[in-house]
């Protein structure tokens, strides 16, 4: 009785052991489309013995997750919702991580250089070139919407040339190629889509596409069940010297998607 009474027990202890051993990240489509976070993830539950579960979301929808104190870390990409959601006690620490940049993405029939991006969004709104807009929140939707704004122009929610689709990248990727469309994508998730046969890159390498990521550590006292312990090793980690060789050697049809600048 004793011996089955021990051996209960050490299941017990055992379950709860490995129970503790896992953190889950929400983080951007981008990370988890690319492949570059399942890659590095593996890499850091080998060395740690630490699972790590993902949750691909837009960057509204893994902050919301966050807020609801069901994540241990955000991996996102728009800085004014980071320091947002840092100023209003959500987070313990923040640190820019990598980087990239948005392009703005066409059809092929157009071969007018793009001078800048605000001229070519008024050439879009102007002309009423079919848009595709993820409209979900995301930090790609986001962006757009500082881009409209920095170009003097209203939001064309209700434009019939605009299309608020709420989808991922991939799928909005996706319809605006089938429908000949203009979109906006972060480079790393366009370097990997495969189906853009009648897509290219319209604008690019402009100041205003800068696309900087953020890796921030969720407050514990939201859910005082978060695995701060293991979330702060791989915090420690992804900033690190390792880290930073996995991130910036990832490639995708020989390409560097994001560039490491952990500061």
């Amino acid at each position: 009785m004793i011996r089955v009474f021990l051996i209960f027990i050490l299941i017990f202890l055992i379950k709860n052991a490995f129970a503790n051993k896992y953190i889950t990240i929400a983080s951007t489509t981008s990370t988890h489309d690319t492949g570059l976070l399942e890659y590095i993830n593996k890499k850091f539950e080998n060395k740690y013995q630490t699972k790590v579960r993902a949750l691909s979301l837009g960057t509204g929808q893994a902050i919301k997750v966050a807020m609801d104190g069901n994540v241990e870390i955000l991996l996102v990409h728009h800085k004014k919702s980071e320091l947002e959601f840092m100023n209003n006690g959500y987070g313990i620490l923040r640190h820019d991580l990598m980087y990239n940049d948005f392009v703005l993405i066409g059809p092929k029939k157009d071969k007018k250089t793009c001078s800048s991006i605000e001229n070519k969004m008024i050439e879009i709104k102007k002309s009423k070139l079919l848009f595709v807009s993820r409209g979900d929140e995301s930090g790609t939707h986001k962006k757009e919407k500082e881009l409209w704004e920095l170009s003097n122009i209203r939001e064309p929610f209700e434009e019939n040339w605009y299309l608020s689709v709420g989808q991922g990248m991939g799928s909005t990727l996706l319809i605006a190629n089938q429908k000949n469309a203009y979109t906006l994508s972060d480079r790393s998730t366009w370097i990997a889509f495969n189906k853009k046969e009648n897509l290219q890159i319209v604008c690019e390498n402009l100041p205003p596409l800068f696309n900087q990521y953020g890796i921030i550590l969720v407050s514990n006292k939201i859910n005082n069940n978060l695995n701060i312990e293991e979330a702060k090793k791989y915090i420690d980690w992804i900033t690190s010297d390792e880290a930073k060789k996995l991130i910036n050697n990832y490639r995708v049809n020989g390409k560097q998607l994001f560039f490491f600048n952990y500061n």
